[in-house]
C-alpha cells in the first residue's frame, strides 16, 4: 500500500510539471502491410475502419496494475490483441498506453500490441515521464503515419497529465486524399480541466488544414450542452453518431458513454458499435468511415 501510495503520488508530482511538446519519428515492427481496401460494389468508394481503446496501462479490470506481474499484464494485452485482430481495424487510437512503468511490467505495452496484433507501424506519445513511469496516448496503424506529433495539455495537478497524438494518413487507393488521425485523453476529475484541455486540442487540431478522425477517452458524455464533446464538435464542425444513443456505452461501472469517434466532412460513419469485451475498464469502440460520394 506504501509503493502504491508513492507511486500516485510521484504521478502528482509530474502532473506539476507536464511534457512539452514533442515531434517523434513512429515506431515500426517488421511485419507485413495489409493490402489496401478494395472499392465495394457498383464503384462505391472504399471504407476503413478505425477503434479506439483505453488499456487502462494493462490492468484489464483489475484494480490497479502495481498488483499485478509483469506475466498478468503481458497476458491481458493479449486479449486486448485478439479483440483487435477479430475486429481488423486500420488503425487504433490507445489511451493509458504504457511505455517501461515501474508500476506495470516495466515495458513497452504499446510495442508489445503491435506485435501481439500484426500492425507494422505505431507511434506513441508520453504525457507522464518520470520518476519510473512513462505513459500516454498512442497510434497503431497498417499504413505510414505521417507528420506524427505528441502533445501534452498544460499541468493541472493534482491529476496526472493528459494529452493527444495526432498523425496524417492517406485514403487507399486515393493518393490525393489525406486525414488526420488523432487519439486524446482528457483529464477525468474536473469539467473545467476538460474544457481547457479541449480548448487546446481544438486549437492545435486547426492548424492542421485537413479532414480529420477525433477518437480517444473524452471522460464526458453528451448530456452537458456546454461539456467537452459537444464543444469540440461545435467548434471543428465534427460529425458524431448517434450522440444520445443509450446502447453506446463504453464505461460499465456506471453506464455512460466517455469514449468517442468524431468526424469532420468529407468523412462519413457507415457503422458504429461500442464493444462487448472487457479487456479493459473501458469497452472499445470501432468505426467503419467512407469518403462521402458526391
Amino acid at each position: 500500500m506504501c509503493w502504491t501510495l508513492a507511486l500516485l503520488a510521484a504521478a502528482a508530482v509530474l502532473a506539476l510539471v507536464g511534457v512539452p511538446l514533442a515531434i517523434r519519428g513512429p515506431g515500426e515492427v517488421t511485419l507485413p502491410t495489409s493490402q489496401a481496401v478494395a472499392p465495394g460494389p457498383d464503384g462505391a468508394p472504399p471504407t476503413i475502419k478505425v477503434m479506439t481503446l483505453n488499456l487502462a496501462h494493462g490492468r484489464a479490470e483489475g484494480f490497479h496494475q502495481t498488483f499485478q506481474k509483469r506475466t498478468t499484464i503481458e497476458s491481458h494485452l493479449d486479449r486486448a490483441a485478439e479483440v483487435i485482430r477479430r475486429e481488423g481495424p486500420d488503425i487504433v487510437a490507445l489511451q493509458e498506453a504504457d511505455g517501461p512503468s515501474v508500476w506495470s511490467g516495466n515495458f513497452n505495452h504499446v510495442e508489445h500490441l503491435a506485435l501481439a496484433a500484426g500492425y507494422s507501424h505505431h507511434f506513441r506519445g508520453e504525457h507522464v515521464r518520470g520518476l519510473g513511469l512513462s505513459y500516454g496516448t498512442a497510434l497503431l496503424s497498417r499504413w505510414p503515419a505521417r507528420d506524427a506529433v505528441s502533445f501534452t495539455f498544460p499541468a493541472n495537478p493534482p491529476t496526472p497529465s493528459k494529452g493527444f497524438v495526432v498523425a496524417r494518413f492517406t485514403w487507399p487507393g486515393r493518393a490525393e486524399f489525406e486525414f488526420d488521425v488523432v487519439s486524446v485523453h482528457l483529464d477525468f476529475a474536473r469539467e473545467s480541466v476538460r474544457l481547457r484541455q479541449i480548448d487546446t486540442l481544438a486549437g492545435e487540431l486547426a492548424k492542421r488544414a485537413r479532414p480529420r478522425v477525433v477518437l480517444g477517452d473524452f471522460n464526458n458524455d453528451w448530456s452537458d450542452p456546454a461539456g467537452p464533446v459537444r464543444t469540440l464538435a461545435d467548434r471543428l464542425g465534427l460529425q458524431v453518431y448517434r450522440a444520445e444513443a443509450e446502447d453506446l456505452g463504453t464505461y460499465p461501472s456506471s453506464g455512460r458513454r466517455l469514449d468517442w469517434i468524431l468526424l469532420s466532412p468529407p468523412l462519413e460513419f457507415v457503422e458504429y458499435r461500442a464493444l462487448p469485451d472487457a479487456v479493459s475498464d473501458h469497452r472499445g469502440v470501432v468505426a467503419v468511415l467512407r469518403i462521402e460520394s458526391r
